[in-house]
């Protein structure tokens, strides 16, 4: 799969015709989904490279009007993975900037999708494009200078509600996990390097993976789940930790910690993904370090009972 980069509207055509995936795609979730197999499926029926189009940062972060939004559930790192298992030929990230912003609906689909040999575009029926979201896809078809033909895949619903990357977030911060994995096709993960913490719970008899994220991802309430760790094509259960571990500090940045069952490797500077599975219980400070061990037994037994259940 080609990732490609754009800062500014292509200066010539390609010579393959393309199908085009138009969105944000934040997520990448089953709505998202059902946008880019449609782009696959037409793609393969017609002989074309399926691609899609995301941007990146946020308009948000651009656009001081809206309500800005700096943290991810899919870093673009992690977009692209996530659209190359589904067979998207080619990804493009087009920077978000006040020049893009101020582009007007036309002049966007001369330069970004005629301008790229798209024969056919496929988008979520609310998509907007152009200054001030004046394009839509109603607009499209006038848009297209008759160079493209269109499909408008229509609000993709999960138990009566719409499927949408503000809901799943919301899911996500409020710590309700579950509910966010089938809306996302998976379950919620963040990937990190293993880094060295303050070996306190080596000192406490659970020696944990103290996890830095690299991009700024959406985390998951405070508090104690049951997740799983992907490393070196090895996935590990455990019980993970995110909060400011109130009982010995004040004031802290929260931190993202990892008890594996029966581990014992050292893997300080390994890449790994963690996958959130079920909030367990709340953030919570202790009067006693041996009152908080006791508790670390009990999250661990009701981690390895999530895990027998499932």
């Amino acid at each position: 799969m080609e990732v490609i980069h754009l800062t500014q509207p292509p200066k010539k055509n390609r010579p393959d015709q393309l199908v085009l995936a138009l969105g944000y795609f934040d997520g990448v979730h089953i709505g998202h989904q059902k946008v880019i197999q449609t782009a696959l499926k037409i793609a393969r029926d017609h002989g074309m490279k399926a691609a899609v189009m995301t941007f990146h940062p946020h308009p948000s972060v651009v656009l001081k009007h809206m309500s800005k939004r700096d943290d991810y559930l899919t870093p673009p790192e992690e977009k692209a993975i996530l659209m190359k298992q589904l067979g998207v030929d080619i990804v493009y990230f087009v920077k978000f900037d006040h020049d893009l912003s101020r582009m007007s609906p036309q002049d966007f689909i001369d330069r970004y999708v005629i301008g790229l040999n798209v024969k056919h575009v496929v988008a979520g029926f609310d998509y907007t494009y152009g200054r001030m979201a004046q394009g839509n896809m109603e607009t499209m078809k006038e848009h297209s200078r008759n160079m493209f033909t269109v499909t408008v895949i229509p609000k993709v619903t999960l138990f009566n509600e719409k499927v949408s990357t503000t809901k799943i977030r919301e899911l996500i911060q409020s710590g309700d996990v579950e509910s966010a994995r089938p809306l996302l096709g998976r379950p919620y993960r963040i990937k990190g390097m293993v880094v060295h913490g303050d070996k306190r719970g080596n000192t406490l008899g659970f020696p944990t993976a103290n996890i830095k994220t690299l991009d700024p991802y959406v985390f998951p309430e405070r508090g104690i789940y049951a997740v799983r760790l992907m490393l070196d094509d090895e996935v590990y259960q455990g019980a993970g930790y995110i909060g400011t571990r109130p009982t010995y500090y004040d004031n802290e940045q929260p931190v993202v910690e990892v008890f594996l069952f029966d581990f014992h490797r050292t893997i300080y500077g390994e890449m790994v993904t963690v996958e959130w599975l079920k909030r367990l219980r709340d953030d919570k400070k202790f009067d006693r370090s041996e009152d908080l061990v006791q508790q670390m037994h009990r999250d661990i037994e009701a981690a390895k009972r999530y895990f027998q259940e499932a």
